[in-house]
């Protein structure tokens, strides 16, 4: 080939030219046998010229496999060896780097062009549009316009109308419609379906239906289109209509409309007739064998409850694929929690014979496994899942760590699951939200803030849901200070709007013992729900305003709110403490007879305190044994409280020892059964439970009770006599028995001595009481306007509770004790248990 004349230096628009290939395994491009006059390679001197037909082949090479270093490195080429390109060549280039995303070397070469035609507008719109620049796109189509030596086609608007859609820019949408109406180009089925596929992605459905009743020309695109548009507005009745309106048109039914007309009906609910006419269907046009049709038909049997029918589908499917396996097993996750373990298994099953089969899982299998295994409790069986996430690669996918951090959580494992949280990327928020949460199912609350405040560093905005989660930790701590510290930045960062937080508030505050502020939070919810009204009458019941929990209850039933089972249950706690036996039984009976709702242990045990309260202890015991429930100790320990505050001594022996049968191995049983024979006078009996604790190496769990101020929560251990404050503390304490007891001495008769006389019990006993030493200390250290707040994991005795009482009265000062079963209001010399707790 002869070497090419001297030509004009190329204008400045051209791209630098590469010293070498831009990747490390391009091969240098073939330039023929060299001809013999042509000049040594070297500096100022051109490269030979190929045939325009080798350089049309790479940059078809180029663009199909979407391989910017070849793109680049032919149109280095031309640039060094003086080719100029016509405009042929030229709109190969530009489509080259359209389809590698090159947008800015295309705009580049489009502007040195000297010359274009309709072709070098719809390359430049069209790779506008596909790499999300719709604004360039539209601009580039009002530069088209203007251009007066070129007519826009088909292609132009089917572009740009693209561009439209992708920005969900239905206004420039409709100009372009107008313009293609205005141009008569949009009688064309092309152009038409692009108008429809725009105005159904901007969700106009109405535009829609008129643009496809006014389409000149229809062909079975234009009916697909219309069908997916009423599948994607979630009108599945009205795409089973177009779907037979279609077939009566003569249109043939392919894959894409069957697979999303079956999709839009596994959402329609009593549409068995309809699933039987569309499967009918699919096996008349020869489609039951498709893989993507009966995927959508697997999908939909499944979510309907025809499990059955499903396995039959995908096991008459010849090529299964990862996809319908997929489909599959997630039929089985959907279940619901109707279903027995056994037949969940199966989807493990099917994991396994996909395995066998050496089918590639993929992370949506692993998804779909891990919530069956979610489900049915199988910890050995998610092990082995867990075991082959590691070995597919997954173990970086977020939503498959979060399973397993819910998964381990679920069974208690926290260590396992804080395990997958350092493991997976955190880079979203769901990752941090499982991993609280999982510390507060666990009672790990401590570390939950802690995390939450290494979150904040992070940089990664937390929701509504991890606001939630670390809410529902402070409630469990009961730290009114961190309290009021998360509230604070719920505030700030707008969090206090949404329902479910303000939910959360009012258990939170409703744990620390503040009332005021969970009211102020209830009336501050700007969307009260079911839960909001269940945890506000719940909030009053337990701090002893039994009868404004009820008034609440009844207000909430006016204001047409739906009842749930926690209202019920909040309703139920308020009348057991009050003592509301009529009233008690009448919500109760309505519970099960009006709202079939099954009670379970909880309700069971509001009404055996209720009865409790009462004194009507046989009863109580009748209640338990037609309940069902006679083997839970729970309901057992509520009735031995009862019996020991009313003096039945004989029946409350007779449940101490049933429940050291019912439990064991539980030390409270051995501690109870023994209290209750030296209350009856039975030593020996009770040297010999106390015997058997010995034996069996159990020790009774030690009273703690902690209160939090000056940033730090202090803790005091019943009988250890340590704190961080330990003879300020004493001393403090030592004054206020001796002021208490010096003010009941003033009247006709000490009330101190007769009553701790009538117990057996001294001062000094009653020192080693931790809540005594916590009110104490927070007596003398917190401001006298501030109520003293102090938690107990215990039950409170009934001489800390007397001489609380007391303290009240004689400080003048609200002090509030949270134990297991309510809170106390010590105010004035009373309390708000009325002394039955």
């Amino acid at each position: 080939m002869l070497p090419q004349r001297q030509r004009s230096p190329e204008p400045d628009h051209r791209l630098p030219i590469p010293t070498q290939p831009a990747h490390p395994n391009q091969t240098r491009l073939p330039t023929g046998p060299r001809s013999p006059q042509a000049p040594p390679r070297g500096a100022g001197h051109r490269l030979p010229s190929l045939e325009p037909s080798l350089y049309a082949g790479l940059l078809r090479r180029a663009s199909r496999g979407r391989s910017l270093p070849l793109a680049r490195l032919t149109h280095s080429h031309m640039i060094r060896a003086g080719y100029r390109p016509g405009l042929f060549l030229s709109n190969n280039l530009l489509a080259a780097y359209v389809r590698c995303a090159d947008t800015r070397s295309a705009r580049l070469l489009f502007d040195g062009m000297p010359r274009r035609d309709v072709v070098t507008w719809n390359t430049l719109i069209a790779g506008y549009s596909t790499q999300g620049s719709q604004r360039l796109a539209l601009g580039a189509f009002r530069d088209a316009r203007r251009d007066g030596a070129v007519a826009v086609d088909r292609f132009t608007y089917a572009a740009v109308l693209a561009a439209c859609c992708g920005a969900g820019d239905w206004r420039s949408g409709r100009a372009a419609h107008g313009l293609a109406v205005v141009s008569g180009l949009a009688r064309t089925a092309f152009v038409a379906n692009s108008v429809i596929d725009m105005y159904a992605k901007c969700g106009m459905i109405d535009e829609v239906r008129l643009a496809f009743d006014r389409a000149e020309e229809r062909d079975e695109v234009s009916w697909n289109l219309l069908l997916s548009a009423y599948v994607r507005m979630g009108w599945p009745e009205v795409a089973v209509n177009v779907l037979v309106w279609m077939h009566r048109s003569g249109v043939k039914l392919d894959a894409f409309a069957l697979g999303g007309i079956l999709k839009a009906c596994s959402e329609l609910e009593d549409s068995e007739d309809v699933r039987r006419m569309l499967h009918g269907c699919v096996i008349k046009v020869g489609l039951d064998l498709d893989v993507f049709v009966g995927s959508t038909m697997v999908d939909m049997y499944a979510k309907n409850g025809g499990l059955e029918e499903a396995i039959k589908v995908f096991g008459s499917i010849p090529s299964q694929n990862v996809v319908i396996y997929n489909t599959m097993i997630a039929g089985f996750a959907r279940l619901g929690n109707d279903p027995c373990p056994e037949i969940r298994m199966e989807a493990v099953r099917i994991y396994s014979n996909m395995l066998r089969r050496r089918i590639r899982p993929s992370k949506f299998t692993f998804k779909s496994v891990l919530e069956v295994c979610n489900l049915t409790n199988a910890v050995r069986c998610w092990r082995q899942i867990h075991a082959h996430v590691i070995l597919f690669g997954f173990e970086d996918d977020e939503f498959i760590g979060n399973a397993l951090i819910n998964l381990y959580s679920k069974v208690r494992l926290v260590d396992d699951s804080l395990r997958c949280f350092h493991r997976t990327p955190k880079q979203n928020i769901l990752t941090w939200t499982s991993m609280i949460t999982a510390f507060v199912h666990n009672e790990h609350s401590d570390k939950a803030l802690n995390l939450f405040r290494e979150l904040c560093y992070t940089g990664v905005e937390p929701d509504q849901f991890t606001m939630s989660s670390v809410m529902n930790a402070c409630a469990d701590l009961s730290m009114p200070i961190a309290c009021e510290q998360i509230h604070c930045y719920a505030v700030k960062s707008g969090f206090d709007q949404f329902t479910l937080c303000g939910n959360s508030q009012i258990e939170m505050y409703r744990c620390t013992g503040d009332l005021k502020a969970t009211k102020k939070t209830f009336e501050q919810i700007p969307s009260l729900d079911t839960f909001s009204w269940s945890q506000m009458i719940l909030s009053y019941a337990v701090h002893g305003h039994e009868r404004e929990a009820l008034l609440l209850f009844k207000k909430m039933r006016d204001c047409s709110v739906m009842i749930n089972e926690f209202a019920f249950l909040a309703v139920l706690v308020a009348c057991s403490h009050q003592g509301l036996i009529n009233e008690g039984f009448r919500h109760y009976e309505s519970m099960v007879s009006d709202y079939s709702f099954v009670p379970d242990v909880k309700y069971i045990g509001c009404m055996v305190d209720l009865l409790g309260h009462v004194g009507k202890v046989a009863d109580a015991e009748d209640f338990i044994n037609s309940s069902g429930l006679e083997n839970d100790a729970v309901l057992w320990h509520i009735l031995l409280r009862a019996c020991r505050i009313h003096g039945d001594k004989d029946r409350g022996i007779k449940i101490g020892e049933k429940l050291m049968m019912l439990e064991p191995f539980a030390a409270s049983s051995y501690v109870m059964l023994y209290n209750l024979y030296m209350d009856a006078g039975k030593i020996s009996l009770a040297m010999r439970t106390r015997g058997q604790m010995r034996e069996r190496g159990m020790t009774k769990e030690s009273g703690i009770s902690w209160e939090e101020f000056g940033g730090s929560c202090h803790h005091f251990v019943d009988g250890d006599n340590s704190c961080s404050q330990k003879d300020s503390t004493f001393t403090r304490l030592e004054e206020l028995l001796v002021r208490v007891k010096q003010k009941t001495e003033r009247g006709s008769m000490n009330v101190w001595e007769l009553g701790f006389q009538s117990r057996k019990v001294s001062e000094n006993s009653i020192s080693k009481h931790g809540e005594l030493l916590a009110v104490a200390l927070g007596l003398s250290t917190l401001p006298n306007t501030a109520p003293v707040r102090v938690m107990k994991n215990q039950k409170m005795s009934w001489e800390s509770h007397e001489t609380l009482k007391l303290l009240s009265e004689s400080e003048n000062r609200e002090i509030i004790i949270r134990d297991p079963a309510r809170f106390h209001h010590f105010s004035q010399g009373s309390c708000s248990c009325r002394g039955y707790w």
